[in-house]
Protein backbone atom coordinates (compact mmCIF):
# COMPACT_ATOMS: atom_id res chain seq x y z
CA UNK A 1 0.00 0.00 0.00
CA UNK A 2 1.51 3.42 -0.92
CA UNK A 3 2.47 5.74 1.92
CA UNK A 4 -0.04 8.53 2.46
CA UNK A 5 1.61 11.95 2.61
CA UNK A 6 -1.20 14.17 3.83
CA UNK A 7 0.75 17.49 3.75
CA UNK A 8 2.24 20.27 1.69
CA UNK A 9 5.82 19.68 0.51
CA UNK A 10 8.42 21.79 -1.23
CA UNK A 11 11.42 20.52 -3.17
CA UNK A 12 14.29 22.40 -4.73
CA UNK A 13 15.69 21.98 -8.22
CA UNK A 14 19.13 23.04 -9.37
CA UNK A 15 19.26 26.40 -11.12
CA UNK A 16 19.27 25.94 -14.89
CA UNK A 17 21.96 28.58 -15.38
CA UNK A 18 25.47 28.32 -13.93
CA UNK A 19 27.01 31.34 -12.23
CA UNK A 20 30.29 32.17 -13.99
CA UNK A 21 33.52 31.68 -12.07
CA UNK A 22 35.49 34.66 -13.37
CA UNK A 23 39.22 34.06 -13.65
CA UNK A 24 41.70 36.37 -11.95
CA UNK A 25 43.77 38.81 -13.99
CA UNK A 26 46.91 40.82 -13.40
CA UNK A 27 48.44 38.19 -11.10
CA UNK A 28 52.15 37.52 -11.76
CA UNK A 29 54.06 34.29 -11.29
CA UNK A 30 57.67 35.39 -10.83
CA UNK A 31 60.67 33.06 -10.84
CA UNK A 32 64.03 34.14 -9.45
CA UNK A 33 66.20 34.39 -6.37
CA UNK A 34 65.22 35.73 -2.96
CA UNK A 35 67.38 36.17 0.18
CA UNK A 36 65.34 33.66 2.17
CA UNK A 37 68.22 33.28 4.62
CA UNK A 38 67.25 36.73 5.95
CA UNK A 39 63.54 35.89 6.40
CA UNK A 40 61.96 35.19 9.78
CA UNK A 41 59.83 32.33 8.43
CA UNK A 42 61.54 31.36 5.16
CA UNK A 43 59.41 29.79 2.47
CA UNK A 44 60.41 26.39 1.13
CA UNK A 45 62.70 26.75 -1.91
CA UNK A 46 61.37 25.66 -5.32
CA UNK A 47 57.77 25.81 -4.11
CA UNK A 48 55.41 28.65 -5.10
CA UNK A 49 54.57 31.11 -2.32
CA UNK A 50 51.81 33.69 -2.45
CA UNK A 51 52.25 37.14 -0.90
CA UNK A 52 49.64 39.85 -0.48
CA UNK A 53 51.67 42.65 1.12
CA UNK A 54 55.20 43.90 1.77
CA UNK A 55 55.46 42.57 5.32
CA UNK A 56 54.46 39.10 4.17
CA UNK A 57 57.25 39.20 1.58
CA UNK A 58 59.79 40.14 4.25
CA UNK A 59 58.57 37.37 6.51
CA UNK A 60 58.59 34.62 3.86
CA UNK A 61 61.28 35.66 1.39
CA UNK A 62 63.42 38.35 3.02
CA UNK A 63 64.65 41.44 1.20
CA UNK A 64 67.92 42.86 -0.09
CA UNK A 65 68.75 45.99 -2.06
CA UNK A 66 71.14 43.85 -4.13
CA UNK A 67 68.61 43.22 -6.91
CA UNK A 68 71.24 42.01 -9.34
CA UNK A 69 71.83 39.02 -7.05
CA UNK A 70 68.36 38.67 -5.55
CA UNK A 71 66.09 39.29 -8.54
CA UNK A 72 62.76 38.68 -6.80
CA UNK A 73 63.32 41.72 -4.57
CA UNK A 74 62.90 44.02 -7.57
CA UNK A 75 59.37 42.72 -8.18
CA UNK A 76 58.55 42.75 -4.46
CA UNK A 77 59.46 46.41 -4.20
CA UNK A 78 57.71 47.38 -7.42
CA UNK A 79 54.43 45.53 -6.88
CA UNK A 80 53.95 46.25 -3.18
CA UNK A 81 55.77 49.53 -2.52
CA UNK A 82 55.34 51.39 -5.83
CA UNK A 83 52.10 50.00 -7.25
CA UNK A 84 50.36 48.51 -4.22
CA UNK A 85 49.17 45.53 -6.29
CA UNK A 86 48.51 42.08 -4.88
CA UNK A 87 48.72 39.14 -4.83
CA UNK A 88 52.00 38.01 -6.36
CA UNK A 89 53.14 34.39 -6.55
CA UNK A 90 56.90 33.95 -6.20
CA UNK A 91 59.10 30.95 -6.84
CA UNK A 92 62.46 31.25 -5.10
CA UNK A 93 65.25 29.01 -6.35
CA UNK A 94 67.78 29.68 -3.58
CA UNK A 95 68.17 26.92 -0.99
CA UNK A 96 70.60 28.27 1.67
CA UNK A 97 70.83 24.85 3.35
CA UNK A 98 72.67 23.39 0.35
CA UNK A 99 73.81 26.41 -1.66
CA UNK A 100 76.42 27.78 0.72
CA UNK A 101 80.12 27.91 1.38
CA UNK A 102 82.25 28.87 4.38
CA UNK A 103 84.14 32.14 4.22
CA UNK A 104 86.51 34.00 6.52
CA UNK A 105 87.23 37.68 6.11
CA UNK A 106 88.23 40.79 8.03
CA UNK A 107 85.56 43.48 8.40
CA UNK A 108 86.00 47.10 9.39
CA UNK A 109 83.99 48.20 12.42
CA UNK A 110 82.21 51.55 12.20
CA UNK A 111 80.16 52.83 15.13
CA UNK A 112 80.72 49.45 16.78
CA UNK A 113 79.10 47.63 13.83
CA UNK A 114 80.50 45.38 11.09
CA UNK A 115 78.49 44.82 7.91
CA UNK A 116 79.01 41.24 6.74
CA UNK A 117 76.79 41.72 3.67
CA UNK A 118 73.59 40.36 2.11
CA UNK A 119 74.92 36.89 1.29
CA UNK A 120 75.95 36.01 4.85
CA UNK A 121 73.84 33.43 6.69
CA UNK A 122 73.07 33.93 10.36
CA UNK A 123 73.50 30.43 11.78
CA UNK A 124 75.45 28.52 14.40
CA UNK A 125 78.58 28.48 12.25
CA UNK A 126 79.00 32.25 12.59
CA UNK A 127 82.29 32.86 14.43
CA UNK A 128 83.45 36.35 15.42
CA UNK A 129 87.00 37.03 16.57
CA UNK A 130 88.81 40.11 17.81
CA UNK A 131 92.36 39.30 16.77
CA UNK A 132 92.67 35.70 17.96
CA UNK A 133 90.03 35.90 20.70
CA UNK A 134 86.69 34.30 19.93
CA UNK A 135 83.82 36.51 21.04
CA UNK A 136 80.63 35.31 22.72
CA UNK A 137 77.26 36.07 21.17
CA UNK A 138 74.95 37.91 23.54
CA UNK A 139 77.85 39.03 25.71
CA UNK A 140 80.39 40.52 23.31
CA UNK A 141 78.17 41.01 20.25
CA UNK A 142 74.76 40.57 18.69
CA UNK A 143 74.07 39.61 15.07
CA UNK A 144 70.97 40.52 13.08
CA UNK A 145 69.74 41.56 9.64
CA UNK A 146 69.03 45.17 8.72
CA UNK A 147 67.73 45.87 5.20
CA UNK A 148 68.97 42.44 4.18
CA UNK A 149 72.52 43.01 5.45
CA UNK A 150 73.99 40.86 8.23
CA UNK A 151 75.20 43.21 10.96
CA UNK A 152 77.52 42.22 13.81
CA UNK A 153 77.16 44.80 16.58
CA UNK A 154 79.67 44.95 19.43
CA UNK A 155 78.16 45.33 22.90
CA UNK A 156 79.40 47.80 25.48
CA UNK A 157 79.31 45.00 28.05
CA UNK A 158 81.75 42.91 26.02
CA UNK A 159 85.51 42.76 25.70
CA UNK A 160 85.77 44.06 22.12
CA UNK A 161 83.55 47.13 22.21
CA UNK A 162 86.31 49.40 20.91
CA UNK A 163 87.62 47.04 18.25
CA UNK A 164 88.26 48.60 14.83
CA UNK A 165 88.16 45.33 12.88
CA UNK A 166 86.78 41.82 13.30
CA UNK A 167 87.70 38.47 11.77
CA UNK A 168 84.45 36.70 10.92
CA UNK A 169 83.88 33.18 9.68
CA UNK A 170 80.44 32.62 8.21
CA UNK A 171 78.44 30.65 5.66
CA UNK A 172 77.59 32.60 2.50
CA UNK A 173 74.91 31.69 -0.01
CA UNK A 174 76.17 30.59 -3.43
CA UNK A 175 73.92 31.22 -6.42
CA UNK A 176 76.23 30.14 -9.23
CA UNK A 177 74.20 26.98 -9.81
CA UNK A 178 71.04 29.02 -10.43
CA UNK A 179 71.49 29.66 -14.13
CA UNK A 180 69.13 30.18 -17.06
CA UNK A 181 68.51 26.43 -17.38
CA UNK A 182 67.48 26.23 -13.72
CA UNK A 183 65.06 29.13 -14.18
CA UNK A 184 63.61 27.58 -17.35
CA UNK A 185 63.05 24.26 -15.57
CA UNK A 186 61.42 26.00 -12.61
CA UNK A 187 58.68 27.41 -14.84
CA UNK A 188 56.96 24.03 -14.57
CA UNK A 189 56.11 24.83 -10.94
CA UNK A 190 53.39 27.21 -12.13
CA UNK A 191 51.30 24.05 -12.47
CA UNK A 192 51.07 23.93 -8.65
CA UNK A 193 49.35 27.28 -8.24
CA UNK A 194 45.78 26.10 -8.81
CA UNK A 195 46.02 23.24 -6.31
CA UNK A 196 47.91 25.33 -3.74
CA UNK A 197 46.12 28.69 -3.98
CA UNK A 198 42.96 28.07 -5.98
CA UNK A 199 44.05 30.44 -8.73
CA UNK A 200 46.20 30.48 -11.83
CA UNK A 201 48.44 33.48 -12.55
CA UNK A 202 47.92 35.11 -15.93
CA UNK A 203 51.34 36.80 -16.10
CA UNK A 204 54.73 35.04 -16.05
CA UNK A 205 57.95 36.93 -15.35
CA UNK A 206 61.60 36.34 -14.53
CA UNK A 207 63.42 39.71 -14.51
CA UNK A 208 67.13 39.29 -15.10
CA UNK A 209 66.59 35.89 -16.72
CA UNK A 210 63.82 36.42 -19.30
CA UNK A 211 66.23 38.06 -21.77
CA UNK A 212 67.72 34.60 -22.32
CA UNK A 213 66.29 32.87 -25.40
CA UNK A 214 65.73 29.54 -23.66
CA UNK A 215 64.02 31.05 -20.63
CA UNK A 216 61.82 33.27 -22.81
CA UNK A 217 60.81 30.33 -25.02
CA UNK A 218 59.86 28.16 -22.03
CA UNK A 219 57.89 31.06 -20.55
CA UNK A 220 55.93 31.39 -23.80
CA UNK A 221 55.26 27.65 -23.84
CA UNK A 222 53.92 27.67 -20.30
CA UNK A 223 51.87 30.79 -21.02
CA UNK A 224 50.19 28.92 -23.86
CA UNK A 225 49.13 26.00 -21.67
CA UNK A 226 49.25 25.89 -17.87
CA UNK A 227 48.19 22.47 -16.58
CA UNK A 228 47.16 21.80 -20.17
CA UNK A 229 44.23 24.20 -19.70
CA UNK A 230 44.89 27.78 -18.66
CA UNK A 231 46.50 30.66 -20.51
CA UNK A 232 48.77 33.53 -19.53
CA UNK A 233 51.19 36.05 -20.98
CA UNK A 234 54.98 35.88 -20.59
CA UNK A 235 56.46 39.33 -19.88
CA UNK A 236 60.06 39.28 -21.12
CA UNK A 237 62.94 41.71 -21.72
CA UNK A 238 65.22 42.48 -24.61
CA UNK A 239 68.62 42.86 -22.89
CA UNK A 240 70.06 46.38 -22.76
CA UNK A 241 73.65 45.69 -21.68
CA UNK A 242 76.56 46.82 -23.83
CA UNK A 243 77.94 43.30 -24.26
CA UNK A 244 74.98 41.20 -25.44
CA UNK A 245 72.10 43.63 -25.59
CA UNK A 246 70.71 46.66 -27.41
CA UNK A 247 71.74 50.02 -25.99
CA UNK A 248 69.99 52.08 -28.69
CA UNK A 249 66.44 51.82 -29.97
CA UNK A 250 67.50 51.01 -33.55
CA UNK A 251 69.37 47.89 -32.36
CA UNK A 252 66.37 46.36 -30.56
CA UNK A 253 64.70 44.65 -33.52
CA UNK A 254 67.80 42.64 -34.46
CA UNK A 255 68.20 41.51 -30.85
CA UNK A 256 64.51 40.68 -30.51
CA UNK A 257 64.64 38.49 -33.61
CA UNK A 258 67.94 36.89 -32.58
CA UNK A 259 66.36 35.82 -29.29
CA UNK A 260 63.17 34.64 -31.06
CA UNK A 261 60.97 36.93 -28.95
CA UNK A 262 58.20 36.70 -31.54
CA UNK A 263 55.46 34.72 -29.81
CA UNK A 264 51.87 35.94 -29.44
CA UNK A 265 52.06 34.90 -25.78
CA UNK A 266 55.02 37.18 -25.08
CA UNK A 267 54.93 40.84 -24.11
CA UNK A 268 58.40 42.02 -25.09
CA UNK A 269 59.88 44.98 -23.20
CA UNK A 270 62.89 47.31 -23.59
CA UNK A 271 64.97 48.99 -22.03
CA UNK A 272 65.62 49.23 -18.27
CA UNK A 273 64.07 51.98 -16.14
CA UNK A 274 65.07 53.86 -13.01
CA UNK A 275 63.48 55.67 -10.09
CA UNK A 276 66.00 57.66 -8.08
CA UNK A 277 68.89 55.23 -7.63
CA UNK A 278 66.88 52.04 -8.15
CA UNK A 279 66.94 50.33 -11.55
CA UNK A 280 64.14 48.11 -12.84
CA UNK A 281 63.63 45.85 -15.81
CA UNK A 282 60.88 47.19 -18.04
CA UNK A 283 59.08 43.86 -17.62
CA UNK A 284 58.74 44.66 -13.91
CA UNK A 285 57.17 48.03 -14.75
CA UNK A 286 54.84 46.28 -17.20
CA UNK A 287 53.64 43.94 -14.43
CA UNK A 288 52.72 46.93 -12.28
CA UNK A 289 50.97 48.78 -15.10
CA UNK A 290 49.01 45.71 -16.19
CA UNK A 291 47.86 44.89 -12.65
CA UNK A 292 46.87 48.52 -12.05
CA UNK A 293 44.92 48.72 -15.33
CA UNK A 294 43.13 45.41 -14.70
CA UNK A 295 42.08 46.60 -11.25
CA UNK A 296 40.89 49.96 -12.61
CA UNK A 297 38.70 48.37 -15.29
CA UNK A 298 37.81 45.12 -13.46
CA UNK A 299 38.89 43.07 -16.49
CA UNK A 300 41.88 42.83 -18.84
CA UNK A 301 40.02 44.46 -21.76
CA UNK A 302 41.88 47.80 -21.49
CA UNK A 303 45.43 48.17 -22.72
CA UNK A 304 48.12 49.03 -20.15
CA UNK A 305 49.67 51.33 -22.76
CA UNK A 306 49.57 55.06 -21.94
CA UNK A 307 49.16 54.27 -18.23
CA UNK A 308 51.58 55.60 -15.61
CA UNK A 309 54.71 53.73 -14.65
CA UNK A 310 56.65 54.71 -11.54
CA UNK A 311 59.98 55.78 -13.04
CA UNK A 312 61.89 58.99 -13.69
CA UNK A 313 64.06 57.87 -16.62
CA UNK A 314 64.83 55.10 -19.10
CA UNK A 315 68.30 53.59 -19.03
CA UNK A 316 70.53 50.77 -20.19
CA UNK A 317 71.58 47.93 -17.91
CA UNK A 318 74.75 49.92 -17.28
CA UNK A 319 72.74 52.91 -16.05
CA UNK A 320 73.23 55.22 -19.06
CA UNK A 321 70.14 57.37 -19.64
CA UNK A 322 68.08 56.68 -22.76
CA UNK A 323 65.95 59.46 -24.25
CA UNK A 324 63.21 58.33 -26.63
CA UNK A 325 61.21 60.61 -28.90
CA UNK A 326 57.61 59.75 -29.77
CA UNK A 327 58.73 58.60 -33.22
CA UNK A 328 61.40 56.34 -31.74
CA UNK A 329 58.98 54.84 -29.22
CA UNK A 330 56.45 54.24 -32.00
CA UNK A 331 59.15 52.56 -34.07
CA UNK A 332 59.69 50.11 -31.20
CA UNK A 333 55.93 49.53 -30.97
CA UNK A 334 55.85 48.73 -34.69
CA UNK A 335 58.35 45.96 -33.99
CA UNK A 336 56.22 44.41 -31.26
CA UNK A 337 58.17 45.96 -28.38
CA UNK A 338 56.67 47.70 -25.35
CA UNK A 339 58.70 50.57 -23.94
CA UNK A 340 58.35 53.70 -21.82
CA UNK A 341 57.64 57.24 -23.02
CA UNK A 342 57.79 60.62 -21.30
CA UNK A 343 55.81 62.80 -23.68
CA UNK A 344 52.96 64.38 -21.74
CA UNK A 345 54.43 65.27 -18.33
CA UNK A 346 55.03 61.76 -16.96
CA UNK A 347 56.35 58.36 -17.97
CA UNK A 348 53.83 55.94 -19.44
CA UNK A 349 54.05 52.35 -20.57
CA UNK A 350 53.95 52.59 -24.37
CA UNK A 351 52.87 49.85 -26.75
CA UNK A 352 49.83 47.69 -27.59
CA UNK A 353 51.41 44.79 -29.44
CA UNK A 354 52.55 41.34 -28.34
CA UNK A 355 55.85 39.93 -29.52
CA UNK A 356 54.32 38.32 -32.63
CA UNK A 357 53.76 41.68 -34.34
CA UNK A 358 54.33 42.51 -37.22
CA UNK A 359 54.78 38.94 -38.49
CA UNK A 360 51.38 37.84 -37.18
CA UNK A 361 48.50 40.14 -38.14
CA UNK A 362 45.64 38.26 -36.46
CA UNK A 363 44.04 40.86 -34.17
CA UNK A 364 43.31 38.30 -31.44
CA UNK A 365 47.05 37.53 -31.30
CA UNK A 366 48.83 40.86 -31.75
CA UNK A 367 46.81 43.31 -29.64
CA UNK A 368 47.70 42.85 -25.95
CA UNK A 369 44.23 43.63 -24.50
CA UNK A 370 42.37 41.61 -27.16
CA UNK A 371 44.64 38.60 -26.69
CA UNK A 372 44.41 38.86 -22.90
CA UNK A 373 40.61 39.00 -23.10
CA UNK A 374 40.62 35.75 -25.08
CA UNK A 375 42.85 34.25 -22.38
CA UNK A 376 40.61 35.58 -19.61
CA UNK A 377 37.39 34.29 -21.17
CA UNK A 378 38.99 30.89 -21.82
CA UNK A 379 40.22 30.63 -18.22
CA UNK A 380 36.82 31.69 -16.88
CA UNK A 381 34.94 29.19 -19.06
CA UNK A 382 37.18 26.34 -17.89
CA UNK A 383 36.72 27.22 -14.22
CA UNK A 384 32.95 27.72 -14.59
CA UNK A 385 32.17 24.43 -16.31
CA UNK A 386 34.78 22.15 -14.76
CA UNK A 387 32.11 20.94 -12.34
CA UNK A 388 29.92 19.90 -15.30
CA UNK A 389 32.39 17.28 -16.53
CA UNK A 390 31.03 13.69 -16.54
CA UNK A 391 27.40 14.70 -16.03
CA UNK A 392 24.81 13.07 -18.31
CA UNK A 393 24.88 14.76 -21.71
CA UNK A 394 21.20 15.59 -22.14
CA UNK A 395 19.40 18.40 -23.94
CA UNK A 396 18.89 20.14 -20.62
CA UNK A 397 22.63 19.86 -19.96
CA UNK A 398 23.40 21.46 -23.34
CA UNK A 399 20.87 24.25 -22.86
CA UNK A 400 22.25 25.01 -19.40
CA UNK A 401 25.72 25.59 -20.83
CA UNK A 402 24.43 27.62 -23.79
CA UNK A 403 22.21 29.79 -21.59
CA UNK A 404 24.92 30.29 -18.97
CA UNK A 405 27.55 31.38 -21.48
CA UNK A 406 25.20 33.63 -23.45
CA UNK A 407 23.93 35.39 -20.34
CA UNK A 408 27.56 35.99 -19.32
CA UNK A 409 28.47 37.20 -22.82
CA UNK A 410 25.54 39.62 -22.71
CA UNK A 411 26.74 40.91 -19.36
CA UNK A 412 30.26 41.44 -20.68
CA UNK A 413 28.83 43.29 -23.67
CA UNK A 414 26.62 45.45 -21.48
CA UNK A 415 29.63 46.34 -19.33
CA UNK A 416 31.66 47.32 -22.39
CA UNK A 417 34.17 44.49 -21.97
CA UNK A 418 33.03 43.07 -25.33
CA UNK A 419 31.51 44.66 -28.40
CA UNK A 420 29.47 41.49 -28.70
CA UNK A 421 29.56 37.79 -27.92
CA UNK A 422 27.51 34.62 -28.21
CA UNK A 423 27.79 30.86 -27.76
CA UNK A 424 26.42 28.29 -30.21
CA UNK A 425 26.46 24.54 -30.67
CA UNK A 426 27.09 23.99 -34.36
CA UNK A 427 25.98 20.73 -36.00
CA UNK A 428 29.04 20.82 -38.28
CA UNK A 429 31.34 20.69 -35.22
CA UNK A 430 29.41 17.94 -33.43
CA UNK A 431 29.17 14.78 -35.55
CA UNK A 432 27.18 11.88 -34.13
CA UNK A 433 30.31 9.85 -33.52
CA UNK A 434 31.64 12.53 -31.18
CA UNK A 435 28.33 12.90 -29.35
CA UNK A 436 28.15 9.15 -28.87
CA UNK A 437 31.68 9.24 -27.46
CA UNK A 438 30.72 11.97 -24.97
CA UNK A 439 32.49 14.76 -26.86
CA UNK A 440 30.61 18.01 -27.26
CA UNK A 441 31.88 21.28 -28.73
CA UNK A 442 30.55 24.79 -28.16
CA UNK A 443 31.58 27.69 -30.37
CA UNK A 444 32.00 31.10 -28.76
CA UNK A 445 32.06 34.19 -30.95
CA UNK A 446 33.41 37.30 -29.22
CA UNK A 447 34.85 40.68 -30.08
CA UNK A 448 36.85 42.56 -27.43
CA UNK A 449 37.36 46.27 -28.22
CA UNK A 450 40.67 47.17 -29.85
CA UNK A 451 42.72 49.95 -28.24
CA UNK A 452 42.22 53.35 -29.89
CA UNK A 453 45.90 53.76 -30.65
CA UNK A 454 45.40 56.20 -33.54
CA UNK A 455 42.87 59.05 -33.33
CA UNK A 456 42.69 61.30 -36.40
CA UNK A 457 41.00 64.69 -36.69
CA UNK A 458 40.46 66.50 -39.97
CA UNK A 459 40.62 70.30 -39.88
CA UNK A 460 38.93 72.23 -42.66
CA UNK A 461 38.39 75.93 -43.20
CA UNK A 462 34.64 76.50 -43.66
CA UNK A 463 34.02 79.73 -45.61
CA UNK A 464 30.32 79.70 -44.74
CA UNK A 465 31.16 80.87 -41.23
CA UNK A 466 32.78 84.00 -42.74
CA UNK A 467 29.61 84.86 -44.64
CA UNK A 468 27.30 84.21 -41.69
CA UNK A 469 29.52 86.13 -39.26
CA UNK A 470 30.04 89.21 -41.45
CA UNK A 471 26.76 89.50 -43.31
CA UNK A 472 24.87 90.60 -40.22
CA UNK A 473 22.11 88.02 -40.86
Amino acid sequence: MPTVNHSVTVNEQSTSVSTPVVAESGIPFVVGIAPVHTADHPATPNVPVICTNWDECLDKLGYSADWETFSLCEVMYSQFVLYGMQPVIFLNLLDPSTMNESKTASFTVLSHKANVGPKAILDNDLTVKNNSTTLTKGTDYNAYYTDGELIVELLSTGTAYSASALNITYNAVVISSIDNNAVASAMEKIELCMSMFGLTPDLIAAPGFSSNATVAAVMATKARSISGLFRAKAVVDVPSDSTNGAITYDAVLAKKNALALTDENQIVCWPMAALDEKMFHMSTMALGAIATTDKEYDAPYASPSNHNIKIDRLCTAGGATILLSLQQANYLNQQGVVTGLNFMSSYKLWGNYTGCYPQNTDVKDYFIPVSRMFDWVANSIIRTFWSQLDKPMTRRFIDTILDSVNIWMNGLTGSGYLLGGRCEMLASENPEQNLMAGIIKFHIYMTPPSPAQEIDFVLEYDVSYVRSALSGN
